[in-house]
Order: structure tokens, then sequence, then C-alpha cells
């Protein structure tokens, strides 16, 4: 149920794993659908876009479609308007493990044609109006269910049965899985009563302008320019930052821009922001480079929206009683770092494994639960990136900092998990149970300590690049997870993230203690242990 991206590419991930399934994909939206679709999620990074370009075997669309990513970049740009004299983070070059920024509309055009390339049946505007779950009735009482101009009883195997309508007829189809991929509609997840709230209140606003916005332009210094090679910052996901907020810029393949705004409801209310004539005044007044981009082109504006509290949790995602929620149909997490279509690839290959099981007659439950419970834990510690952490995005000091872990963490260990193939398998899992445990820990004591940091920081913003591309060991991090490893290489690698992560939070409790001596930091210093040397100097230079 739902045909938009996690829905088409559990599809046809289903439909390369298994040659003889049988697939059905109902999208509410007609199709094609138009290019710059209104939709998040552009942004992809480096789970997401290797599920994408290799497990599924788009490659040659990404590349030829689409535009590859310069990576993130962050500008510490508020009420600034020489953008080539503030803090910049970011890469120099394109670093080796590809990602990409994809334009929505031209992508789910091609998974729905991919799709019906494949043999999967996508039947484009198709209204789900009921769903019966092993013969017990759980309908949206909220809206007239339909009734069915034919009555197909579930089986005495236990298989679903789902009603939707299309051109004002109803049909039924059984089925022995049934996935829901409706985004925020979630249609199981509303039936079920599985919502669950978190503590991140935090809201976006977001719309396109059908034009590129070169942010290589705003500046004409040949020095600030040739900082990066190519000279295509405009290819970045570039993040403009202030406390309690950051401002996304997006380029997309058909030729329009992308352009956000995140921000923490107790600093920046949504009510400041929620039309696109008060954006623009936001953007006047914060980000006043972005409004001068901006304010020439408002009759090229092709759409405006926002979000409230976008940020929640799902009590259960996959079921022994053959039924799964996928995507936004879940949980969501904050668009910060792109980890919408990672979570995509995460819950799609559980799912597909645990059809694999059921295919093979094995019992679900055990697995049903193991995989909910890893799938919960990489929500919860992500969650961690963001909660309460907005008030410290605008300090050109320790967010450089926070970026550093924030991605160690990520490309040593879940991303390794992913690329390695090893989300499923329970016994490496096992075995690694304790550096996992380790790793989880240390990242949220590192968030901690950021938080604590921050208000003692001099949060000086002098005119200089961090780059990314300059720590040999961030670089071979990225490079490394292309690198098929087996079970003893696997195990060594971890153990390595583990090392690495114990010697940068303790640079990174050093680097807080030069302004905030006296920093707590009992329960850090217990999970360092003693500091591996040979990661010594992990982090920037500080700025005089």
């Amino acid at each position: 149920m739902g045909g938009g991206l996690a829905g088409l590419s559990l599809a046809l991930q289903l439909r390369q794993r298994f040659a003889d399934i049988d697939v059905l994909v109902l999208e509410r939206r007609a199709h094609p659908v138009p290019e710059a679709a209104h939709k998040v999620g552009e942004s992809t990074v480096e789970i997401g876009a290797h599920y994408f370009d290799t497990v599924l075997g788009l490659g040659a669309h990404l590349r030829d479609k689409q535009l590859k990513k310069f990576g993130f970049r962050f500008f510490f740009s508020e009420g600034r308007r020489d953008i080539d004299q503030v803090t910049e983070v970011g890469a120099s070059r394109f670093l080796s493990t590809p990602a990409y920024q994809l334009d929505r509309g031209i992508f789910e055009n091609f998974l729905g044609e991919e799709a019906t390339r494949r043999g999967i049946r996508f039947v484009d505007q198709s209204l789900v109006r009921d769903v019966q779950l092993n013969s017990a009735a759980v309908s949206d009482r909220s809206r007239p269910v339909a009734t069915s101009t034919t009555t197909v009883a579930p089986s005495s195997e236990g298989l679903h049965l789902v009603s939707w309508q299309q051109a004002g007829k109803t049909h039924t189809a059984q089925a022995r899985w049934v996935i829901d991929a409706s985004g925020r509609a979630g249609l199981l997840k509303r039936k079920l009563d599985l919502a669950v709230t978190n503590n991140h209140d935090v809201n976006a606003i977001w719309f396109r302008i059908q034009d590129c916005i070169k942010l290589d332009d705003w500046s004409d210094r040949t020095d600030w320019q040739q900082r990066c090679d190519p000279q295509a910052r405009w290819l970045s996901t570039n993040h403009l930052c202030g406390a309690g907020y950051w401002a996304w810029l997006i380029p997309l393949a058909s030729g329009s821009h992308s352009v956000g705004i995140v921000a923490d409801e107790k600093l920046h209310p949504l009510e400041t922001i929620n039309t696109f004539d008060k954006a623009m005044r936001w953007f006047e007044k914060f980000q006043p480079r972005l409004f001068d981009a901006l304010d020439g082109k408002r009759h090229l504006l092709q759409d405006f929206a926002f979000f409230r509290h976008f940020s929640y949790g799902c009590k259960q995602n996959f079921s022994a009683e053959r039924w799964a929620l996928t995507g936004e149909a879940g949980l969501f997490l904050d668009p910060f770092y792109s980890p919408g279509s990672d979570f995509i690839a995460i819950s799609n290959t559980y799912i597909c494994e645990l059809i694999a099981r059921d295919r093979a007659g094995q019992p679900l439950q055990a697995y049903t639960h193991l995989f909910e419970q890893l799938y919960q834990s990489f929500y919860e510690n992500t969650l961690t990136l963001y909660v309460d952490q907005y008030p410290l995005f605008g300090d050109p000091e320790v967010m450089p900092v926070k970026v550093i872990w924030d991605y160690a963490y990520y490309w040593g260990v879940l991303a390794q998990l992913y690329f390695q193939n090893r989300l499923a398998d329970l016994a490496a899992l096992s075995r690694l149970r304790d550096e996992l445990a380790l790793c989880q820990k240390l990242n949220k004591a590192v968030q901690e300590l950021l938080r604590a940091w921050s208000p003692h920081s001099r949060g000086h913003n002098a005119s200089v690049m961090h780059d990314h591309a300059a720590l040999p060991w961030f670089a071979d991090l990225n490079r490394e997870l292309s690198i098929e490893l087996d079970d003893a290489g696997f195990h060594t690698r971890i153990k390595k993230s583990t090392r690495q992560l114990r010697a940068l939070a303790y640079e990174t409790l050093l680097r807080a203690r030069e302004d905030a001596p006296h920093i707590e930091a009992t329960t850090l210093l217990a999970l360092i242990g003693e500091p591996p040397i040979e990661f010594d100097a992990m982090l920037f230079a500080k700025v005089p």
C-alpha cells in the first residue's frame, strides 16, 4: 500500500530476490508524477545511495538522470551576506563513496516504469479503502468504507484482504503479506494504533524554486572559490546554520532547487515561517544572502508546504502475522543528515528477510522480535543526534566537531552493518554485541558532552574551511565502505571503529575542556577507558 520511494523500492527488491513472487503496488497518485515532486527526501547519504545504486541495481539511472552529491556542506552564516568570511565545513573534493541528489518526481516515475518492466503490477490512482488482516476487520472508521463489488473472503490460510477504489470501481486482492508504505497517511499505523510520539519538537517548511541557486556565485573571491575542486558547492546539500535551526539548499536534476527551513519550535516557532512570505521575511533577517538569491525569483515558486512536529516513532514495524510498515508509514527522525532513505533501505531489508524465512517455512516470531529490536535501536540511537541539539547548530566551534563525530559513528558502525550485509546476520551481531553496545553508549555520552560544551565555547566564526577531505582517517573511513569484508575482516573493522570512536570521544572531551575545564564527564571517561594512541589528532586544528 503506497507506491512512492519506500513501496516501489521494496517491490523491486522483492522481485529481484524472488523471481516467482507476485507483487501488487497500490499508489494513490497518478503517474507520471510531475518533476520536482513536492516530497522531502531528495538528499541521500551512503546507505540509501548504496541501496538504490548497488542493491537494487539502479546505478545507471542515478548517474545519468540524477545529480551526484558533493557531500554535506555547512556555513555558519546567520545574519551574514559575506559567505566567504564565515566558517565552512565540508569536503574540498568528492569522497570515494557516492551519494546523490534525487529529483523525486523523475526517480519515482522511473521506479514505477521499472517495476512494470520487472513484472510487478503497479496500479496508480488507487485509493485503499479497507484492509482485513487475517480475517480480522480493521477498517478505517474515520471515513466511509466502500462496499466491494465482489465478495472475497480471506482463505482458511489466513490471507489478508485489501480493497481499493480506482476510477469509481472497487477492487479486492488477497495477499499473504501486506506492507504499509503509505507515508504519513500511515494506514496500518492508524488502524492498529501504533503511533508513538518522541521528545523531538521540531518543525519544517520547504518549497521549490524553478531555477538553480548557484551558491558558488555568492562570492567572487578566487581563493574562496578555489578551495573546492570542482568549484561546485551548489551540488552539495548546503546547510546555512544558526542557533536552533538550519536552512537547506538541494539542487534537483529537473533544474529546480529545493529550499527548506528546519527549526526548533522553542527558538523559531512555526508560525514565524509557515507561509512563503513569512519564510522570506525570516530569511531576510537570519540568512540574508539566501534572501538576496531568492528575492528576484519569487515568480518561480513552484510549491510550499510545512510539517509540524514531523518526527515520530512507531510501536511496531514488523509482525509475525505477515504485515509490516516501511518508510514514513512507520517512523521518521529528522531531515538533518538525510537518514530517510537509509531507514527505507534498512526496513525494506528486514522485510525481505522475513518474507524469505516465511517462504522457507520458518517460524517468524523470533525473527520479527529481533529485527524489531535492532530497527528500534537504530532509530533511538540516531534520534540522540537531534534531540535537544538544535541550540548548538549555530556554534561554529562545537558544530564542526559534532559533524565529525556523527559521521565517524555513522560510517564506522551503522553503515558498516549495511554495506557488509550484516543487518540480519544474527551470529555476527551476537559476537560483536559488546562493541556495538559500547559504541551506542559512547554516542549518547558524546551528544551530552557537546550539549554541555556549547554554552561555554567562544563561538569563534573564523573565515576558514574545515576540509573533511584533509582528514586522512575520515576520508579512509568513507573509502573503506565499499571494500567487501569476510567475517573476520568485518569483526576487525567493528573493533577498529570502536577504538576509533573511543579516541575521538577523548579528543572531543579535551577540546571541550579547553573552554570549560570543569565540565563533568565521569560516564564518558569510564566508557573511553585508555584512549588508543594510534588515533591521535583526529579533529581539525583549532582556529586561533
